[in-house]
């Protein structure tokens, strides 16, 4: 039995790329009409893809987890720690810089657009990984299986190896 949802429509799945492209894109077109110098610019931009991953790791982590696929906790606490040091260095460079309060916002809201974009077709492209394989829907089995039974000597095998017993003594 399936425990998780269909596969996604193809309206979800085309919003959501749709989405994460226009987040991505409104980010690096402001940037590259800012007047922000270089290194400023390469700051930020850092930033978006520092967050783009933290946010999918995040995301797989979590749906492992849902799915009984093991995460260590160490893992599992470095994807949140990326996720919110991401966002903060966002948020303190924005709120340090010289830019106007609608281009901080511009720059916030599309920043957010990605990191959630990002997730939804992370999301999506699981679930229809799932949909179309079967994997991924249940949880796994690591348990070792039961040894193999021991092998029996066949009458043949007996007399090869020395058993001066005939077949019919047995």
């Amino acid at each position: 039995m399936n425990s998780y949802p269909q596969k996604p429509s193809a309206a979800f799945i085309g919003s959501a790329w749709v989405a994460l492209i226009i987040g991505i894109l409104a980010f690096l077109i402001g940037l590259s009409n800012s007047g922000m110098t270089m290194i400023e610019k390469g700051y930020y931009f850092t930033c978006l893809m520092f967050g783009l991953f933290a946010a999918v790791s995040l995301q797989k982590s979590v749906r492992d987890r849902l799915e009984g696929i093991a995460v260590t906790a160490l893992y599992f606490g470095l994807a949140w720690t990326a996720v919110g040091l991401s966002i903060l260095l966002t948020a303190v460079a924005l709120w340090n810089s010289s830019l106007d309060l609608a281009s901080k916002g511009f720059y916030a809201m599309a920043y957010v657009l990605s990191l959630f974009a990002a997730v939804t077709v992370q999301k999506n492209v699981r679930d229809v990984n799932a949909s179309e394989t079967g994997l991924g829907t249940q949880p796994l089995n690591f348990e070792r299986p039961p040894p193999p039974p021991e092998p029996r000597l066949s009458d043949l095998e007996r007399l090869s190896v020395g058993d001066k017993r005939s077949p019919s003594d047995s």
